[in-house]
């Protein structure tokens, strides 16, 4: 699991780099992003290779503090007050996860992730599930499930355009993947977790009618990221292997995608002057590449086939039906064409209609190929799709079976 997310992770951050350094003023207005950007690199590998609690802190820590200073090296005037929003919701997380972390090395007398799927199954179960909520509510905060989402949306847009698709594309989904982590090995349970779903029903609509009321690309994207982050947590909630799988391959597919779809924001922003849906038209003429590189990225994300979002979401329904867990089946379906509507909405006011007059800066081929690249990955994604869900099914399964992980990790069984 650790493997297929880090190769996911690497192309989008190979990507995204590229995009950056082809993006005109990216050394000069901040000389030191090349550095922070790869101490937030460091800290998304660490995440996800580490087997011990304190370590994922440091590696929380490591990517939080990059993004502190990539988030707000360009802020100003309104944008001031969303940093700093995001500045103290990720210290209020942070010292949350330590807490955290510090109940259960005091009743379990360790941190290491695989001794601790057998040292917890002697803590009182009254407690054991306690604590496994509250990990699940401070990483809930780091991936903006509902209602823990709040910071997001102002956040992400005031950063510049790599900044914001390197954050989409990678943050708030390692605080899913430690959310599916932890909860599988760690506070497993025997059937659905209602209210786990009932959780990822509310982000999936909240979300998406949030991206709906917006005006600009940015924004729009922004409550999407919310809304998508439901969908994974929808196949947690379901606890079985189709499910579980379902929301790796659905992980995998949204980094690729949200960040090519932040990539192709950023390029209608640097051509156009701005991203807003009421001030541009015409983009598919004036630019057809933009157009091009949006139209497979905006359909994957709907769940439109053939393209990977499609994949992923048929796997959660039929997880779904599997689980007979209907409601939250069609609440997802609701929130996928609710989806494709604002996606609608941005091809509409963006990319339709007669051009915008005005000088208007060329592309530069960097930023083009970044993009496109991811668009790729996407589109490939959904050509191997067996593939990737029998290796997404070997993972689930490995994380389900009681004492496989303790066995690998260890050499130990008991």
């Amino acid at each position: 699991l650790a493997v297929l997310l880090l190769a996911t992770s690497a192309a989008a951050l190979l990507a995204v780099l590229v995009y950056a350094v082809a993006k005109p003023g990216t050394d000069t207005e901040f000389p030191g992003f090349h550095a922070v950007y790869q101490l937030l690199a460091a800290g998304v590998a660490l995440s996800l290779l580490t087997g011990d609690l304190f370590t994922l802190f440091v590696a929380f820590e490591m990517m939080l503090t990059a993004s502190y200073v990539l988030i707000t090296y360009r802020a100003g005037g309104s944008g001031t007050r969303s940093t700093i929003t995001y500045v103290v919701i990720g210290l209020v997380a942070s010292a949350l996860l330590l807490t955290a972390i510090a109940f259960t090395y005091a009743v379990t007398g360790t941190v290491n992730i695989a001794d601790l799927t057998l040292k917890l199954e002697e803590v009182p179960r009254g407690f054991r599930t306690g604590l496994g909520w509250f990990f699940f509510m401070v990483f809930g905060i780091k991936a903006a499930i509902f209602p823990l989402f709040f910071w997001l949306p102002d956040s992400y847009p005031a950063a510049p355009s790599p900044v914001t698709a390197l954050f989409a594309g990678l943050l708030t989904k390692i605080g899913a993947y430690a959310i599916v982590r932890t909860q599988v090995l760690l506070f497993p349970s025997d059937g659905p977790a209602t209210f786990m779903l009932v959780i990822a029903g509310f982000t999936m609509v909240v979300g998406v009618l949030g991206a709906i009321a917006q005006k600009d690309m940015k924004r729009i994207l922004s409550f999407h990221i919310v809304s998508q982050i439901g969908y994974m947590i929808m196949g947690l909630g379901f606890f079985t292997v189709a499910g579980v799988a379902a929301a790796i391959v659905f992980i995998v597919h949204q980094i690729v995608v949200k960040a090519s779809l932040f990539l192709v924001g950023g390029l209608v922003e640097h051509t156009e002057g701005t991203g807003a849906i009421d001030k541009v038209d015409g983009v598919a003429r004036r630019s057809p590449i933009i157009a091009l590189l949006f139209l497979p990225a905006a359909l994957s994300l709907a769940g439109f086939p053939p393209f990977s979002g499609f994949v992923g979401k048929l796997a959660l329904v039929e997880s779904g039906f599997d689980a007979g867990r209907w409601a939250v089946v069609g609440v997802s379906l609701f929130a996928s064409v609710l989806t494709l509507f604002s996606m609608t909405k941005i091809w509409a006011g963006v990319f339709w209609g007669k051009p915008t007059e005005g000088e208007k800066r060329r592309i530069p081929a960097g930023m083009a190929t970044a993009t496109a690249g991811l668009v790729v990955v996407s589109l490939a994604i959904a050509v191997g799709a067996e593939p990737l869900l029998e290796y997404a099914r070997d993972a689930a399964a490995e994380l389900l079976t009681e004492g496989a992980y303790r066995a690998n990790v260890l050499g130990v069984s008991g």
